[in-house]
């Protein structure tokens, strides 16, 4: 499954080459003498309805005018390498790192939300560590991955509850080496995503999940963007893929069997496993991104811009960005006319 560990500080080290790649001029989308156009679309395997929609053949059966080419990426700095270069018009990429390429200026808006983080990132604490409440954890050692979205959700949580973060012994580990110290004792809890949290939880309890500060506002998750370039010049198509995802995401609601059976394949696991791991996301549809807690509307931009900022200023206190920019950047960030139907 998806490395969840943000590539934020790796994304700072190619800031530089992605405005000197799009200064040399970008490679523009073909058109064909019928007016199809070639639509490019970097994608990552994760459980969602792009992943779905790619599975069952949506893309080739659905599109009108348009060829697909879908081209797999592993991070999010590939990606924003891949936009900047002109390689790919629509892509997917975390929230951490939208948050730093909008304070980069970076030529992208959000389209999409392909998932909200829900419980498959979950703070899991020992069944002896006396852990009952989020309180508790003061005075304790709790293991997170440093710079990345469970890092984010971890300092988010305290900060909402009032928590002082110093008061409490925050080690910086990957999963592996948090596994490694949880079977040894060497720390309470840690908050982290599966499979590792599977593990953790066979003899933990869990705490939080990012699904539980999703419902507080504190939004984490992998959103589509696609170049501004794309959005000026072919709305259309975008219209057609925004309709398309929004129809796979009825599919999982209607028919979760029959999308798990199709996705399975993608995903290299069991049709079980894949149910399990669908179900770990939130998978929204086009109506609930336009509303005010998400996306919102071209008049009316969505809690998700918040979301953004917030995330930019965690990301300052980490060194990963050197500003934040205002809110109204991050609010002309974000493009949701595709997401209203006609």
């Amino acid at each position: 499954m998806k490395n969840r560990t943000s590539k934020w500080f790796m994304c700072l080290m190619v800031v530089v080459a992605l405005f000197m790649i799009s200064a040399c001029g970008n490679k523009s989308t073909s058109k064909s003498a019928d007016g199809t156009v070639e639509f490019r679309i970097g994608y990552q395997v994760i459980p969602n309805a792009e992943l779905l929609a790619k599975a069952t053949k949506m893309f080739e059966e659905k599109f009108e005018g348009v060829k697909v080419k879908l081209v797999q990426f592993e991070a999010a700095v590939d990606v924003n390498t891949a936009m900047a270069a002109g390689e790919i018009d629509a892509g997917l990429i975390g929230s951490s790192s939208v948050a730093s390429g909008v304070a980069q200026n970076l030529p992208y808006k959000v389209i999409w939300l392909h998932d909200v983080i829900g419980d498959n990132e979950a703070l899991v604490v020992k069944k002896d560590s006396g852990i009952k409440s989020l309180q508790d954890v003061v005075g304790k050692k709790i293991a997170v991955s440093f710079g990345s979205t469970t890092h984010y959700s971890l300092l988010s949580a305290l900060k909402l509850k009032g928590i002082d973060q110093n008061k409490i012994t925050i080690l910086d580990m990957k999963p592996a080496d948090m596994l490694a110290a949880w079977k040894q004792g060497q720390i309470d809890g840690g908050y982290v995503w599966y499979p590792t949290l599977g593990e953790m939880v066979a003899d933990g309890d869990i705490l939080l999940t990012s699904r539980d500060l999703a419902q507080d506002g504190i939004l984490t998750a992998d959103v589509g963007i696609a170049t501004k370039d794309f959005i000026e010049n072919h709305p259309d198509v975008l219209k057609q893929y925004i309709k398309i995802l929004d129809e796979a995401v009825q599919l999982y609601r209607s028919s979760t069997d029959e999308a798990a059976e199709a996705m399975k394949n993608e995903l290299n696991v069991s049709k079980d496993e894949t149910t399990f791991f669908m179900d770990q996301l939130i998978w929204l549809d086009a109506k609930e991104q336009a509303s005010e807690d998400y996306l919102g509307t071209s008049d009316k931009k969505g809690a998700f811009a918040k979301a953004l900022k917030d995330t930019a200023e965690f990301l300052k206190t980490q060194k990963a960005i050197n500003t934040v920019p205002d809110l109204k950047v991050y609010e002309d960030a974000i493009e949701p006319k595709f997401l209203q139907k006609d």
